[in-house]
């Protein structure tokens, strides 16, 4: 069972956590990260690109010149899709990207993302951020300081909004309720800091058997 230290926001050592093994020590499997990635960001896309058909094209009703005796190729309609301004064919029209994943594959890769933070030595445990009442950059940056991180994404138990707004400003740092930890933000970011009172509310999530 992995133990890290636990810190509190002046980075002193209060303590130690343990981690369970099923869920901070997984195997990684990088081919499965990349699906749901890629499930992630295809539920994201807006799929509102739109085109238009030569049935949709304004105007072009009327055939542009005789069938016969003109000298030139019979013509049907200036909204056909070879004439500029004519419809456009097999176009983009609004769609969904998303796709279906098994939820135990979407926990699994969770799972696997967090252990290879803890492998890599990137995953801190925090007893509290440090912060005020009222939201402030400076304080968020402060913390990250003394851990010597620019970028990171904070996990607390629930949403912070005076840690979301004091974190807003930083092009790099996100702050996350654990009902909203996904693979993608752990990946994209090069360190995860859990607050402890986070620790058991991800074992709950992750240990759902629906």
């Amino acid at each position: 069972m992995p133990k890290v230290e636990v810190y509190n926001s002046q980075k002193e050592k209060v303590g130690e956590a343990e981690l369970p093994e099923d869920i901070y020590a997984v195997p990684v499997k990088v081919g499965l990260l990349h699906e749901v990635v890629r499930w992630q960001m295809a539920r994201w896309r807006a799929g509102t690109a739109s085109t238009k058909t030569r049935g949709e094209v304004r105007g072009g009703g009327r055939k542009p010149w005789p069938q016969k005796h003109t000298g030139r190729a019979r013509q049907g309609s200036i909204r056909a899709p070879h004439w500029v301004g004519g419809g456009t064919v097999f176009g983009p029209k609004p769609r969904s990207y998303a796709f279906k994943l098994n939820k135990k594959v979407r926990r699994l890769a969770l799972k696997m993302a967090l252990s290879n933070r803890v492998a890599a030595g990137h995953l801190f445990v925090v007893s509290d951020l440090g912060l005020g009442e009222k939201p402030r950059t400076k304080d968020f940056r402060a913390f990250l300081d003394r851990f010597g991180v620019e970028e990171a994404l904070v996990v607390v138990p629930e949403r912070d909004m005076v840690a979301e707004r004091s974190a807003r400003n930083l092009p790099k740092v996100k702050v996350l309720a654990v009902e909203g930890l996904n693979v993608y933000d752990i990946l994209n970011h090069a360190y995860v800091f859990l607050r402890q009172d986070a620790l058991p509310k991800i074992e709950e999530r992750l240990r759902r058997t629906k």
